[in-house]
């Protein structure tokens, strides 16, 4: 991501620490198994992002045709790093959210705008002593992190993602994020496999890369 918006006095929005790995291939049950040791809230929905005008250092999307969504990136927060699993970029972002109706999630030809369609496991978790822990479901926007396993079907071809959504009081977003991690990748990924910083990006930057050529 090229441009960060310095951080400003500005309120509202939500202030989230992200990391997320985007791999291309189906998602293999083993791997949604070895995630599927923590309680997962299933989630099927297309989201469709603006690509055309390209905005440096902003995210806009139509979230299941119900909400726009604008992210306004505010820079990198370092690397995020598990010995021996995960390798990653952290990014700090500013979200907004705007009820809509008007938009049409079906439509794949919309100028300007690239369909992504995805089937979501999403596990909440806390810190509890420094510690996290699977967070008893609640209100949106209570402070935790989040770890998403995602199937992904853009531009014609299968993809997966793992990503970690810390958001809450500021002061806690890095140690939620990197407890959350610590916890997630406890265990090995199925055959041993390792995240590399190589699939770490954005929703954002993997498309405006163009997805079906990305990591070619």
């Amino acid at each position: 991501m090229a441009t960060a918006f310095a951080d400003s006095p500005a309120t509202g929005g939500v202030r989230s620490l992200e990391v997320r790995w985007i791999l291309p291939g189906q998602l293999e049950s083993a791997v949604a198994g070895w995630f599927g040791r923590f309680p997962v809230r299933m989630e099927y929905r297309q989201d469709s992002y603006l690509l055309d005008p390209a905005l440096d250092g902003l995210s806009v999307k139509v979230r299941a045709g119900r909400a726009l969504e604008v992210k306004v990136y505010r820079g990198s927060r370092g690397v995020l790093e598990v010995t021996g699993r995960a390798r990653g970029h952290i990014q700090s972002w500013q979200k907004w959210s705007f009820p809509i109706s008007s938009f049409r999630p079906g439509s794949d030809d919309l100028a300007g705008w690239r369909p992504a369609r995805k089937t979501r496991r999403v596990a909440r978790f806390c810190l509890a002593d420094g510690r996290a822990v699977p967070a008893i479901p609640g209100p949106t926007g209570e402070p935790g992190c989040a770890a998403e396993l995602t199937e992904i079907r853009a531009a014609g071809r299968a993809w997966w993602s793992l990503g970690f959504e810390a958001t809450g009081p500021a002061g806690l977003l890095g140690s939620a994020l990197r407890a959350t991690a610590a916890l997630v990748f406890a265990h090995d990924m199925p055959g041993g496999a390792e995240l590399a910083a190589g699939h770490s990006m954005s929703y954002a930057e993997w498309l405006a890369a163009g997805a079906d050529a990305a990591h070619a």
